[in-house]
């Protein structure tokens, strides 16, 4: 058991490495200068200049990469210099000294995703936390909705196989994973928010803090919640469904459910209490990694619906090309995804006992 942990972190970690590696090749490679972006494109040459030195952007790639994985690095090294962009600056990390040697400092800290280019002296960390949450909400809430309505229509289809109300069953969430979000999102924001806003009272946009008319007082506005949710839940909803419907046909070919049925029990008792723990083990593997990739595709259903989350600060980086914002934004995403995953296989490996943990 030990050794099959290790072995999933050590994993992550060469694959959170790999994702650093892509992501600051990617957005190293673009045209255009980070200094002015840093200042508009309106300061000359000098402060263009201090402010390349400043930040590294002066050096070679391949040490502005070191100076990167550096800032990411929980244990890193250090300059006691201020000339050198590697300079100890308690602005920038929140630290605790380990060891010396010469000038140079050894500290343990919080990774730093750096200042954004437009945000004045504010850290990207700080960007992440205030949308972070809503995100997380709004993923959490999506996934809930698959969820229950998954397994629900999941049972109803097996139970009704190769029936009409199966067929349908099977058009509804095929059509939900082959449409794309952003359109799902424009049609539902127009349909329940425009045209059937007197019956539903949704608005078309909004996020889950609004501010009363006098800009006084925040309050949660939970109404803004089901539209972008039930958008953003529709694809994992669809596997759901087809992954609980084949999972619960295969538990009920089981011998031990034939027995159970010759024993008198009904199908929905047999199902309540036989088959559906066991039909489950698929479905959880499935919703946990949709979860995690919720996190990315909430990108487009934020930004249309306006949800003021982590997806549609990456939109505006991107419009504005805040590079830190939108390499950091996408770091922690993929942080999170890879730990969820090896969570999910590690809780996975132990209820399953045909995986082997050695």
């Amino acid at each position: 058991m030990f050794k099959y942990i290790l072995y999933k972190l050590f994993y992550g970690i060469l694959t959170l490495f790999g994702v650093i590696t892509v992501i600051f090749l990617l957005f190293n490679v673009l045209p255009g200068d980070p200094a002015q972006m840093m200042l508009d494109q309106r300061e000359d040459s000098e402060q263009l200049e201090n402010i390349r030195k400043k930040y590294g952007f002066d050096q070679p790639v391949s040490t502005q990469y070191l100076y990167y994985l550096n800032d990411l690095s929980p244990i890193s090294i250090h300059s006691t210099k201020e000339d050198n962009y590697t300079f100890l600056d308690s602005s920038k990390y929140t630290y605790t000294e380990l060891f010396s040697v010469g000038s140079k400092i050894t500290v343990l800290k919080y990774p730093y995703l750096r200042k954004s280019f437009q945000k004045t002296d504010k850290n990207v960390s700080e960007v992440i936390k205030e949308t972070l949450p809503n995100t997380a909400i709004l993923a959490v809430s999506a996934i809930v909705i698959a969820i229950c309505i998954g397994i629900f229509f999941g049972v109803i289809s097996a139970i009704y196989k190769d029936t009409f109300i199966d067929r349908i069953i099977a058009v509804i969430s095929t059509l939900g994973m082959s449409v794309p979000s952003f359109f799902s999102a424009i049609l539902f924001a127009w349909l329940f928010g425009f045209v059937l806003n007197k019956y539903t009272n949704l608005n078309m946009t909004g996020s889950l803090y609004e501010v009363d008319d006098f800009g006084e007082k925040i309050y949660i506005q939970w109404k803004n919640l089901i539209l972008p949710a039930f958008v953003l839940g529709i694809r994992p909803l669809a596997v759901v469904i087809q992954l609980m419907r084949n999972s619960l046909l295969e538990v009920l070919g089981q011998d031990y459910i034939r027995t159970a049925k010759a024993k008198g029990l009904s199908t929905i008792k047999v199902i309540r209490t036989h088959a559906l723990k066991n039909a489950l083990n698929p479905v959880v593997t499935a919703v946990s990694g949709w979860f995690a990739s919720m996190l990315a595709g909430a990108v487009f259903v934020e930004y249309i619906f306006n949800w003021n989350g982590l997806g549609k600060e990456i939109v505006n980086a991107l419009n504005t090309l805040d590079l830190p914002v939108i390499m950091g934004s996408v770091l922690v995403i993929a942080s999170m995804f890879i730990i969820i995953n090896i969570l999910v296989d590690i809780i996975y490996g132990i209820l399953d006992p045909r995986i082997s943990l050695k």
